[in-house]
């Protein structure tokens, strides 16, 4: 993938392109909260986006279960405050599985509203909002990024 000079927004955050590893024209998967389109909303997406969400999802989650030697996805969107939407920003977690990774199946969904409530907490006191470092992530990225070449 071509490195790109196209500035990243995530809600009303900057994002550094180093964390990006993939995009197409409407949307990008970026290493953390790997955010997809800066649209509020899921409904708020024309038909083009919606598709091309979905599209750039598949290929990424297709990618990173092979990388990360899972054997299955979860895909999550919380869309709306009530559903734990915590930046009004439509994005897709896509979280590589293994078997035994949770003792219940559906406790992935809290460990998400965890992070995402953590999130929140960082936002609102006007905190840094990643957890690693650029150098870290932008490694990861790179990672990721080797394998849509």
């Amino acid at each position: 993938m071509e490195e790109q000079a196209a500035q990243y927004k995530f809600g009303p955050y900057k994002i550094d392109p180093r964390e990006v590893f993939h995009s197409t024209a409407l949307s990008y998967a970026m290493v953390n909260l790997r955010p997809l389109l800066p649209v509020k909303r899921f409904a708020d997406l024309s038909s083009d986006e919606t598709s091309d969400l979905w599209v750039t999802a598949k290929e990424v989650g297709a990618k990173l279960e092979q990388y990360h030697k899972a054997s299955s996805l979860t895909f999550a969107i919380q869309d709306g405050p009530q559903a734990g939407q915590t930046v009004a920003h439509v994005h897709i977690h896509v979280i590589p599985r293994k078997k035994g990774d949770f003792e219940n199946n559906d406790e992935i969904y809290d460990a998400i509203d965890v992070k995402e409530k953590e999130m929140k907490e960082k936002l609102d006191l006007d905190v840094e909002r990643k957890d690693r470092t650029m150098e870290e992530m932008a490694r990861e990225a790179t990672e990721y990024r080797a394998l849509f070449s």
